[in-house]
């Protein structure tokens, strides 16, 4: 199963890496924000980070007193931004897709995973390698691009608008049509997989997790007028995040 790795194709790196350096954006205002609230005690913990990307939450999970962190990521060019920005001794890198993590020889007591999962195709081998990897009690945690995100028709208009150009509302459509979709972020042809929320839920149940806690951040009246461009989350949440213990 071919398993895919934008990340490494330098237009789209550069252009990432541009996205993620700007002080106001979506990952920063609601991802980020989210994914530390939702956190359990990491104190003395063993955590794995499935799609570390350049690191930033490895050692973010250490400072929370993660006694060892594990990034692991497809891209050599995302690990190595890793390596020279956020090293520690207590933090090892290792260069391989998610869906490979049981060829890592020992246990975890938290899985993380950001804004990652919804590049995966096998997303049941994942869940299951993930409850392979978790000792008992442990947690496992992702964030993913909402289901209402990626479930319109290919060439169809994203938003409905008013006679004023003004969104009214997002159009959605083949919800329940789960698929790959090819689209254009940087690069042409970046592979993203949309599945509906009951799947996402039920295959972390069928794998033998018990669901803690579901999260779908929004912006509150205060980051809106600070930030009104962000009303368009009113309408759908751009993000969605998972929290599950074995």
């Amino acid at each position: 199963m071919a398993k895919q790795n934008i990340y490494d194709n330098e237009t789209f790196f550069e252009g990432y890496k541009e996205l993620r350096n700007r002080k106001v954006n979506a990952n920063v205002l609601f991802e980020i924000p989210t994914l530390l609230s939702i956190l359990p005690d990491l104190k003395s913990k063993r955590v794995l980070d499935l799609g570390c990307g350049f690191g930033e939450h490895c050692r973010e999970y250490l400072e929370l007193g993660a006694s060892r962190v594990v990034g692991v990521d497809i891209s050599e060019k995302m690990l190595e931004v890793a390596r020279e920005e956020n090293s520690d001794p207590d933090i090892e890198y290792i260069n391989i897709p998610m869906e490979d993590i049981d060829t890592i020889d020992e246990t975890f007591d938290v899985v993380i995973s950001s804004l990652a999962i919804h590049y995966v195709e096998d997303f049941e081998g994942v869940v299951k390698a993930v409850y392979s990897r978790l000792s008992d009690g442990g947690i496992f945690i992702f964030s993913q691009e909402h289901p209402v995100n990626t479930c319109y028709s290919e060439g169809s208009q994203r938003w409905a608008r008013d006679e004023n150009g003004r969104k009214i509302c997002a159009n959605i459509s083949n919800y329940c049509v789960e698929k790959r979709y090819d689209y254009s972020w940087f690069v042409e042809g970046v592979q993203h997989y949309h599945r509906m929320f009951s799947t996402l839920i039920n295959t972390l149940a069928d794998a033998g997790f018990k669901i803690q806690k579901v999260a779908e951040p929004y912006p509150d009246k205060k980051l809106l007028e600070e930030y009104p461009e962000y009303y368009d989350n009113l309408h759908k949440p751009d993000f969605l995040f998972i929290r599950s213990v074995k």
